[in-house]
Parts: structure tokens; sequence; C-alpha cells
């Protein structure tokens, strides 16, 4: 079974805030103690951080729910709840963040590189908060606030000095198994590598740089042909290309016709892969038959034949790569860019099928998040909160009418139009 794993889905959430607490201070000889419920603890949030000894996504194939700790519920005597712990989730460098759409939310291509996956919910505020000259014994507080829950799309991206591409069977494998520490399966038939091959390669100098063996392209590759899709995409982040051409294919495709479907594919998946460093290598030179293309270098991985002189050409090419700052990590990406995701402020209002407006909004909905509306002042304080929020004119720009129904998380409304904001029907 392969133990390598470079796409998957992750469910993550962060942990709900814990409610405050509705206490009041009970002491002999103490006549008004007045309220001392302590807030709730903010639940733990969701980070996921780029780790290099983390070498692929197998660890959520199977199990891909991570969630954060939740907060503690606030107590008596004003004590507050403790925070819930964040879940630190460790995945590989150059894994690419994109929701169920498509669309890129982060991209860590560095160690250490994190970002915010699911933020935990605030907790609740306890009652000695809403203590008032007009209400000094509030008998409400705050529900926490739930953690945020979303499906993500992780995929992995190899970060590497140099891609070897080719079609199966070109020698790939058999090449950085003798240029470097890496063990591929090896065997002759087509597709024996399904999964990439990293390999740290050193020149007689010392000086190292990371090869990758991208398993074998075929045309139509950048149209997701023999899951081209999944291959290319490890192509993106390196500085070098090495073209691969087969000398000996039984097929009896002529190296340059070789080269030219290669590009191709490469060109076709992303235009800029082209302009990228490249060297030509004509394989199986001991049992070619077949000429290479002009200016190819031609190696034999089995006898050694050329070998040296290919590791000293993708040194050069490195060194210069580097020196110039190129790639490796990620095509558009500079080394000091990270992508935030905005925290959303504000409400919208929207339209139900029900015929109901829905309020929706982190504001406006921690305003109705109260442990019990009915008790006394609670609502009085909600409805005062949501209208300096603008709560009710934005209803009315909506088009909302008296008898109408508003909605704010899980309680609805009914709207009065003698008054502007919503009446104190309250339900659940």
């Amino acid at each position: 079974m392969s133990q390598f794993v470079d796409e998957c889905g992750l469910n993550v959430r962060g942990g709900d805030g814990g409610a405050g607490c509705v206490s009041f201070r009970r002491e002999a000889h103490v006549a008004k103690g007045g309220p001392d419920g302590g807030d709730g603890g903010d639940g733990g949030s969701v980070w996921l951080v780029a780790d290099h000894n983390v070498a692929s996504l197998i660890a959520f194939k199977d199990h891909p729910h991570r969630r954060a700790g939740n907060g503690s519920h606030g107590q008596g005597k004003r004590r507050h709840g403790a925070t819930g712990d964040d879940a630190m989730v460790r995945v590989p460098v150059g894994t690419s963040v994109k929701d169920q759409g498509g669309a890129l939310l982060a991209d860590l291509a560095a160690d250490g590189d994190r970002w915010l996956a699911a933020a935990g919910g605030e907790g609740g505020m306890g009652n000695t908060r809403f203590s008032t000259h007009q209400n000094r014994a509030p008998a409400f507080a705050e529900q926490g606030e739930a953690g945020e829950q979303r499906w993500l799309r992780l995929e992995l991206k190899l970060l590497a000095d140099v891609a070897l591409i080719g079609f199966p069977n070109a020698g790939k494998s058999t090449l950085i198994s003798r240029i470097s520490a890496a063990r591929p399966k090896i065997a002759d038939y087509p597709f024996t590598t399904l999964e990439p091959n990293l390999g740290v390669v050193r020149a007689d100098d010392d000086f190292e740089m990371v090869v990758a063996d991208i398993p074998g392209l075929i045309a139509g590759a950048s149209d997701g042909r023999g899951l081209g899709h999944r291959f290319l995409r490890h192509t993106e982040r390196a500085r070098v290309m090495v073209v691969m051409v087969d000398m000996a294919s039984v097929e009896e495709v002529s190296p340059v016709e070789q080269q030219r479907v290669l590009l191709n594919e490469l060109g076709a998946y992303r235009p800029e892969l082209l302009e990228r460093p490249r060297i030509v290598v004509g394989s199986k030179v001991d049992v070619g038959h077949l000429d290479p293309p002009p200016g190819a270098l031609c190696i034999s991985a089995v006898t050694g034949e050329g070998l040296p002189e290919l590791v000293r050409a993708m040194a050069e090419a490195v060194r210069e790569a580097r020196a110039q700052g190129s790639v490796a990590q990620g095509a558009g990406r500079s080394d000091d860019v990270v992508v935030h995701r905005p925290v959303p402020e504000g409400f919208t209002v929207e339209r139900a099928d029900d015929g109901a407006y829905v309020v929706v909004g982190r504001a406006v909905e921690r305003t109705v998040a109260l442990s019990d509306l009915n008790a006394p002042g609670a609502w009085d304080f909600a409805r005062r909160r949501l209208e300096r929020l603008g709560v009710d004119r934005a209803l009315v720009r909506a088009g909302i009418k008296a008898g109408d129904t508003a909605r704010i998380g899980a309680f609805e409304f009914e709207y009065h139009d003698d008054d502007e904001y919503l009446n104190e029907g309250v339900s659940p």
C-alpha cells in the first residue's frame, strides 16, 4: 500500500466558547451582594503548521477531522472559564489549502508557516458585565459562541531544486537511486512510479540539492490523463527541469518527439514552466539505438556513464537559480507572502425561503446569544444593542413590513413599523 498521499479533504472545527455564568454574591451580613458571574473561556482554534518532518498527507486520509478544545464555563465569584486548547495540525512543507470551491486560502511553503484554519468561539460574558444603573441585578448572561467549522482541501506540491520529467520507464527512478540515497521501486514496465520520490544529491564540491523523481507523464497529462494533474503539480516549485528522453524506447518513439510531447504538456499545464532552466538528458545510452535530441547529455544510470557530468550541470543550474531567487516557494509567491483570511465584519440581511428576513453577522448573533431573553431586562439590553448596530434601519432598507418575521440566529422576532425595531415577541 502506498504511504504517500498528496491530496486530501480536512474537516476543521474550532472549540466552542464557554457560557457566561449567572450568579449573585451570597455572604453573611451582605444584604445586596450584586452579580458576580464570571465569563466563559474562549474556544481553542485550529492552526495548520508547515513542518519539514512531515512527508505526506497520509495522516488525514482515514481520519480527516481535527477539532480544538472547548472553553470552560464561567463560575460564581467572578471566576472566568479556562481557554480551550488550540489544535496545531502539522502538514508537509509545500501544502496548499483551498476551500471546497477550489479557491486558494493559504500556501504553506516554508517550514514554520502557519495559518488559522478554524477560529474558536468567544466565551460568553457573565451577568456581572450587564450590570447598569437601571438594572443592578441582571439575571442573564451570554451563551458561548460556537467554533468555526468547515471542510478544506489540502494539496501537496513537493519542494525540490530539480524535477526529473519523462515518459514512464524512461529511467528516472534508476537515475535518482544512483545519484542520491533515495531507493524508489524500480521495474521494467510502465508506471512503476506512482508517487514522487525525493533525493538529496551532493556534487563534487559538497553542494547539495534536492531532486524529485516525478511519476511518468504521458501525452494528455495536462488535461488530466494518467493522473496528469496530480503528477504535474509537483513540478510547480522546482527551480530546474531535467527532461529525460528514452534512447531505447520500445515503442520506437524518437527522443526528439518525446521531448516535444513533454515540453508541450508542461507548457499546457503552466506556461511559466517552460521559462525555467532546463537540461535535456538522453537515458539508457548503453542499450539505446535512437539518436538523442541536439545538445542532450547522454547517460546510463546502470553503468554510470555521463552521471558526473549531469550532476555538475544540475548543480550549476541550481546554483544560478538560487542566486536569482527563482521559484521554490511556489508559482507567483514570494518568500515573505502569507495568505490571510480576513475576519468578516458587520452584518447582512438575507431573505429566507420562507419569507423571513435573516440577519447574519457575528456581532448581531452574539447580541441575542443570551441565556434567557425572557429574563427581566435581557430583551431591553438586546434591543438597544441591535438598534445601535443599525439592524432596524437595515431591515427597513431590505423591505421589511409590519408583521413580517425577522430571524437572528436561533431566534425569531416580529417586526413593528410604529417604533421601527423588533417588538418583544421572541421564540427560539
